[in-house]
């Protein structure tokens, strides 16, 4: 039974690894990608603020954009 559970827990710590490699691998992919958007001249930053809102729901990204708007009021921003 022990023997069970020990090979079990070494596949798990074998797929997490294998996981978090894949992972690595991504985040690598999409470094080069906003690298060559950058040097076609496009602005990183917003690119990334639009990824962020593109995974919004639509709700969630109107409620958002009315309390920035309450706050930047608030502060006399615009």
């Amino acid at each position: 039974m022990a023997e069970t559970t020990d090979d079990r827990l070494r596949l798990l710590i074998e797929r997490v690894e294998r996981l978090e490699e894949e992972k690595k691998g991504i985040s690598d992919d999409i470094r080069d990608v906003y690298n060559e958007a950058k040097a076609v001249g496009y602005d990183v930053k917003i690119m990334r603020q639009i990824v962020r809102l593109r995974k919004m729901k639509p709700d969630d990204r109107r409620e958002m954009d009315m309390i920035l708007d309450t706050y930047k009021a608030a502060l006399g921003i615009d």
